[in-house]
Parts: structure tokens; sequence; C-alpha cells
């Protein structure tokens, strides 16, 4: 049998893994990598032009086709700059597959010239990190890393590769199967407990489903609906979690959490039987943890057992896959008479509806996320963190046609531009609309470099306060309105205690142009969906859109920090 090098098995594994696009940035020890894909054209290799914008693009490109996303950098800092992007995979349960270039064995330990321990930095912000140290071992644990990455739960890998070990001559066969001692995932549902799920349910007077990001991930939106509409119970989501069921169903009821809606959050504190599905319960959407909830028997439905009574204490566990979960649930569950229920979450509704409040002429975040909702029936939004982001999670419309990605758990700024290039990439047919601020915009913009030459008519919404406006409204409401480092035209005039502070840098239409990219600038609201219907008319190049918001626009409801759900901030 013919031997071929460790480079040539892992182009090979590649495409026996059914990878199709792969985004890399090149460097020493990764160059004979380089030189192998460059040989073929079956995988399509994606050049960005930042490890961290590659890492977050590969990501959006995995939660938006469903497959696992797969990066190639070098050693050192290539390797270091993923640290970000694998932790926001992490926290979010994206399958990915990160193979990073090493110096060769013998230097390891000593020093060597772009040589870290990156398999040690990210222990606890990967699902599983291996050095590949013997080259019989690289096919084994290629395979490995892919089914580790996407089952059960799944989440980032990384595979270290030593440029010895991938130029030596070993056997060309890949393996077929894999057998993981101690590692097992079960995604079956232990029906007895489903059962007392279903009990609790039936006995309930104000049942709530309260739906995760594990939901979407788990491809279960549909079957989620056909239980909400067979139980009638009303149902209220995470951030991530929004779009488990079409935001425009009558059972549907808003986000919770700390800048949940009125009626949401009032659901949660008033219901008995909170039915959740695919959560952790972190501290955005809980408030302080012995408030929440407070009548109800909790119900959790999550594959990662950590993830259970790791925050909250529930009645009834169930560790299983939220699509399997839900699919059994179907067969047992009942109607539920909720009309009175529902009468009263109506009413919250009504008493404190999710509106902007209009001060004079200006145009609010609302006016742009209802633009794009208007435009667009279909597509990708893909948010920055920030302001804009909890406006998009509020106002945007999302439907079995539409969907929402966002950096949830980590929140992190600069994943919105790259991350709308991976969906693009991964959907070329789909409307992409980046919905971005004008601090996290500039984290990655130099990627406009990729998305113009790959060609990629993406919609880029600049919402443009010149703060960075989220920490700008902690700063408000809660810091005497110091605003300390958020103001973004701060700089030596400000220092010298000038009274006209200089023009915004950069002119973000101007540097849109600067790459080839398209850039339009709206001040008001009549303007919004000219703008976006220009936009949407490109077909080979992205257009950046700048909103000019007020800065004093402050996204409500928000819970006090340190607060309970029922105390929200509604005015100002």
């Amino acid at each position: 049998m013919r031997k071929i090098s460790g480079n040539k098995l892992l182009v090979k594994a590649l495409k026996e893994e059914g990878v199709d696009t792969l985004f890399g940035y090149p460097g020493a020890c990764t160059i004979d990598i380089s030189d192998e894909l460059y040989k073929q054209g079956d995988i399509k290799v994606i050049l960005p032009r930042h490890e961290q914008a590659l890492v977050h693009e590969a990501d959006a490109y995995a939660r938006s086709t469903g497959k696992v996303g797969v990066c190639l950098v070098t050693s050192g800092p290539g390797a270091t700059n993923l640290v970000t992007g694998l932790a926001t995979a992490n926290y979010d349960s994206v399958p990915l597959v990160c193979f990073t270039g090493q110096v060769a064995r013998h230097l390891i330990g000593n020093d060597a010239f772009q040589e870290v321990d990156i398999v040690g930095i990210t222990r606890s912000i990967t699902k599983y990190g291996v050095t590949v140290h013997r080259r019989e071992e690289l096919g084994r644990i290629i395979k490995e890393a892919f089914y580790i990455a996407r089952s059960g739960k799944p989440g980032p890998v990384l595979v270290d590769l030593p440029k010895d070990v991938m130029g030596e001559l070993g056997s060309p066969e890949y393996p077929k199967e894999v057998n993981i001692r101690g590692y097992k995932p079960n995604t079956n549902v232990h029906i007895g407990q489903l059962k007392r799920a279903v009990k609790l349910l039936n006995h309930a007077k104000k049942p709530l489903f309260l739906a995760g990001g594990g939901v979407n991930i788990a491809g279960a939106n549909e079957a989620f609906t056909k239980l909400v509409e067979k139980t009638k119970i009303p149902v209220v989501t995470t951030v991530m979690g929004r779009g488990a069921i079409p935001t425009n169903h009558p059972y549907y009821v808003a986000n919770l959490g700390m800048h949940g809606a009125y009626a949401a959050n009032m659901a949660v504190e008033e219901c008995d039987v909170l039915f959740s599905i695919g959560t952790r319960f972190n501290d955005r959407i809980t408030g302080k943890l012995h408030a929440f909830a407070p009548n109800a028997k909790i119900v959790h439905i999550d594959i990662d057992t950590a993830s259970i009574s790791k925050n909250i204490h529930v009645d009834v566990p169930i560790v299983a896959d939220a699509k399997e979960a839900i699919e059994k649930m179907l067969e047992y569950a009942e109607e539920k008479d909720t009309i009175e229920w529902m009468q009263a979450i109506i009413g919250w509704s009504k008493e404190h509806p999710l509106q902007m409040k209009r001060k004079g002429n200006n145009l609010l975040p609302q006016d742009i996320i209802e633009g794009i909702n208007c435009v667009f029936e279909e597509g990708i939004l893909v948010t920055d963190v920030g302001q804009h982001q909890m406006f998009a999670a509020q106002y945007s419309e999302i439907t079995e046609k539409k969907r929402l990605f966002m950096s949830g758990g980590l929140g992190t700024m600069g994943y919105g531009f790259p991350g709308g290039i991976g969906a693009k990439i991964g959907n070329p047919d789909k409307p992409v609309i980046v919905i971005s601020g004008d601090g996290g915009m500039q984290m990655n913009i130099q990627e406009f470099a990729t998305a113009v030459l790959e060609e990629l008519p993406i919609i880029v919404c600049v919402l443009n306060n010149t703060y960075l406006g989220m920490v700008r409204q902690w700063q408000k409401l809660f810091y005497g309105k110091r605003y300390a480092m958020t103001n973004l035209l701060a700089g030596a005039a400000l220092r010298r205690g000038d009274e006209e502070l200089p023009k915004y840098t950069p002119d973000f239409v101007k540097l849109a142009e600067s790459y080839g990219a398209k850039g339009i600038r709206v001040k008001k609201k009549e303007d919004v969906e000219t703008a976006l219907r220009a936009a949407a008319a490109e077909t080979k190049v992205p257009t950046l859109i700048e909103f000019l918001i007020d800065p004093e626009e402050v996204v409500y409801p928000m819970v006090k920090p340190n607060g309970t759900l029922q105390e929200m901030l509604m005015d100002c």
C-alpha cells in the first residue's frame, strides 16, 4: 500500500467528512497543508483577513448550515487569535473543528519561534483538544474530532498538528467508524421522567414553555410549534431561543430576561409550571436566582447533564436531545384550557407594550428593525453585540423563513460582520443582513476585503450612536451619566477641553467604498426602506448602511442589576 504524508491524509479526511468549505490563514507550520489544499478542487478555501474573523465566519457557517465549521491556522499567534472565537462557539454549542499548526515535536517546550501550548490555553473553552504526537494516530484523531464536534451537545474541537508529524509518511487509510471509550453521548428520552413532566403540565393552571437556544440547535422548531398548538400553552424564549416558534404565532409572548418584554417576565413570575427546553438559566434571564419563577414547578430538558440544576433547581430533570424529547412529548401531551391564562398575558402586553417612545423626529432603532422586517420576508439576520443586538432580539420577526444568529453566551463584539460572511458563504441564495453597532463593526471591519473578493452581497446595517451604547446605557442609568471610556469621539480634543469634538472616525460610507463595497447613510425614518431595498438589489458586493441614531436611546425594559424579573425599568 502506497504511503502518503500527513498533509495529504488531512485533505483526504476533510473530503471524507463532507467538508466543502474551509476558512484558513497560512503560516510556516501549515504551508505544506496549504500546498495540498491548492492541488485539489473539491474544498473551497476562504482567506479572511484575521484569524478571529476566520473562526467567527466558520462559526456562523456552521450555525446556518447545520454542518461542522472547519478552520486552519498556523502556530503561535495564528492559533491564539482563535481563542475568542472558540469561547464564543463553546458557549453557544457550535460544532467546529479547528486545526492549528505546531512546531516540530523536538521543538515543543523549548520556546521555539511561534510556539504556544494552544491545547493547554484552550482546554476550558473547547469540547476537546489534542496534539497529534504520532503519524499513525492522525486519521483516528481527525475522525474523532468531527464526531465529538457534532455529537451530543455540539461544540468546538481543536486538533494541533506538529509540522514534522504532518510531513511523515504513513497509511492512506481514513477510519470509517468511531469508538471512543468513555464518550457515549445519550440522546434517548427517559419516558418515565417525560410522563412525570406531562403529569405536571396536566395539573397546571398557568403553564408556560421556556424555549432556549437548544431548540434551534436541535432543529426542533417544527415539532415544538406542533407541541404548542396541541397543548395551547404560551411560550417565552431566551434571546438565543428566539425563533423556536415563529414570533408571529398567537401563543408566542416574547423574550424574557434582562431586556425581556414586560408580559414575558410577568408570565415567568406568575406561572405555576415552567417547562424549559434547551437553556442554561444564565443570569441574563433569571435575575436574582431565589426569586426566579417563584410559584412554579420547573421541568428542564437539556442534552447536557451538567446544565441541569446548575443554576436553578429543577423538579423534573430530563437529559435528552430537544427534538427527540419534543417529538415524544407529542405522543403524551394533552390540550390545556389556557384561555384565562392567555388573557392575563395579553393584558400585560397591552399594559406595557414593547414599543420605543418617539421623541421628535429622531430615527429609532425600532424603525430600522421594522424596516428589515418589512423588506425581507426571508433571510438570515446576524447581529453583533450591544444595544443593537437587544433591539434586534426585541423587534425582529423570526419565522420559518427567517433566522437570527448572534454571540449569546460570551457576548463577543466583532462577531456580527464575519458572522454574516460565514452565513452568506453557507447560504448563497438567501439574503443575509448584519445588524451591528459602530463599536463592534470596527473590531473586524477589515473583512470587507473578504466580502468584496468573495462577491458576497451582504447588507450591513450599522446603528451609529457614536458611543459604546450598552455600556453607556448602564452609565446613564446607574453611574450618574459619567461616560467613561464609551465616547467614540473622545481623544486629544476632549482631553484638552475643546468645545467642538472632531467628526466621527471613520467615515463608514467612504471606508466601505474604499474596499469596493457600497455605502449609504440614513438619517430619517422615511429613508430606511429605500436604503434597504437599494442594498437588496446589489448582487455582487456588500452594502453598508449607516443609520445615525441618538445616543440617548436606551433598551427598555431593563431589569435592574441584581434585581428580580419584576423589578423592570420601563422608562426613565
